[in-house]
């Protein structure tokens, strides 16, 4: 009821035991907190918080918009809400190095398992479009020696993105993971890779976890979980599969309503009121109401022999 009972602190331990499994994790993306309880339900290993669906639940565009306080409070609300580790985009880190280092302590005080930080200019742009700008080494390494140093609890995983796939060659990536990696990062995330064989060059420069982002309509190839652990990813998300679903489906509805002048075409594709209840635990809470007035209330204070009524005194509560 309420909120998950484990700690984040418990949170980030299994999220390094599972990274550690030498088995592969998948971390849909949720899209809201009932998502991210949905995806704990279905028994998946996290929840992955994509910075393009927390732009898009603000009607806004994935170029960066979005400000270090939507993000961690957004992520903490769906945080919160699983008892799975969950693991955030932070863009470039909202910044130059000092904000980088707050913003990681803030999406630590939000109760996150970790996040990743791209190497993309500012306005960034998604990772699967052409026309990316990526920042020089330097800066890079900047950004993740400050989130590494920053974070407060050393369980909290600070991922490196780098984008330098998509202006440069597959060589420069692995340059560009293993420096980031000497810098402090946890796991590399390489974005946009278009082969698995880019995915195996990936995992023989660096000896850290690394991560597949599966998502729809970009330039990687939607591989299956046991092609790409065939290759030693270690992690795959599926950023905004589930609000693309959502969308489709209220879309669709949408146009049921219009065309046939009620939902009720559609109702069979709806998720069910007891399905709805069961997930947000309407009978736990049911139970904690009734359990508040589940006694009956004191007629009056009984003090002991040692108080003032053994001396034959009144006190204020006996006469109220």
């Amino acid at each position: 009821m309420l909120y998950s009972t484990i700690t984040p602190e418990q949170k980030r331990r299994t999220l390094r035991e599972s990274l550690a499994s030498g088995r592969i994790q998948q971390f849909p993306g949720a899209f809201n907190p009932l998502s991210a309880r949905l995806i704990g339900d279905k028994g998946f290993a996290g929840v992955y918080i994509s910075g393009a669906v927390l732009a898009a639940d603000l009607g806004l565009p994935d170029i960066g918009l979005t400000t270090l306080t939507e993000v961690a409070q957004r992520a903490g609300q769906m945080a919160r809400m699983t008892d799975l580790p969950c693991i955030v985009d932070a863009d470039t880190g909202f910044g130059e190095p000092m904000n980088v280092a707050r913003s990681v302590q803030e999406l630590e005080n939000a109760g996150l398992a970790g996040c990743h930080i791209e190497d993309q200019f500012n306005p960034k742009r998604c990772g699967h479009l052409d026309g990316k700008n990526v920042v020089d080494l330097d800066t890079a390494v900047k950004r993740i020696r400050a989130a590494a140093d920053a974070r407060r609890d050393p369980n909290f995983l600070i991922m490196a993105r780098t984008d330098i796939r998509g202006t440069e060659t597959l060589e420069a990536t692995q340059d560009r993971a293993r420096a980031l990696v000497e810098a402090g990062a946890d796991a590399i995330f390489p974005e946009a890779m278009r082969s698995l064989d880019e995915f195996r060059a990936i995992r023989d420069a660096v000896d850290v976890p690394i991560l597949a982002n599966m998502t729809e309509f970009g330039k990687s190839e939607l591989f299956t979980v046991d092609e790409l652990e065939s290759v030693g990813v270690n992690l795959v998300i599926y950023p905004v599969t589930l609000l693309r679903s959502a969308m489709g489906a209220a879309e669709r509805t949408l146009d049921t309503i219009t065309a046939h002048g009620t939902q009720e075409p559609a109702v069979d594709q709806m998720q069910t009121r007891s399905r709805l209840y069961e997930l947000v635990d309407y009978e736990g809470y049911n139970r904690f109401d009734s359990s508040v007035f589940n006694f009956e209330v004191p007629q009056g204070y009984r003090p002991a022999a040692s108080e003032p009524e053994a001396a034959g005194q009144s006190t204020q509560e006996d006469r109220s």
